[in-house]
């Protein structure tokens, strides 16, 4: 069901999870919230890359037929 580029980017988003509470907790809250607000921006341009990759295997798709 998953793809590799889908690995990519559910990895991208949780090394910022990682990153924001290890920031928040042993730096600066501000920096941790900063890095934190990462984490959404990376999963909706994920959906953005798999809707585009949908659409163009649909378009493929029909045009084979």
């Amino acid at each position: 069901m998953f793809q590799k580029v889908d690995y990519y980017f559910l990895s991208a988003a949780f090394a910022s999870f990682v990153a924001s509470v290890a920031l928040w907790f042993l730096v600066n809250r501000d920096y941790g919230v900063y890095v934190g607000l990462w984490v959404p921006s990376v999963l909706i341009l994920w959906v953005g890359v798999r809707v585009a990759l949908l659409a163009c295997a649909t378009t493929n798709q029909n045009r084979r037929k």
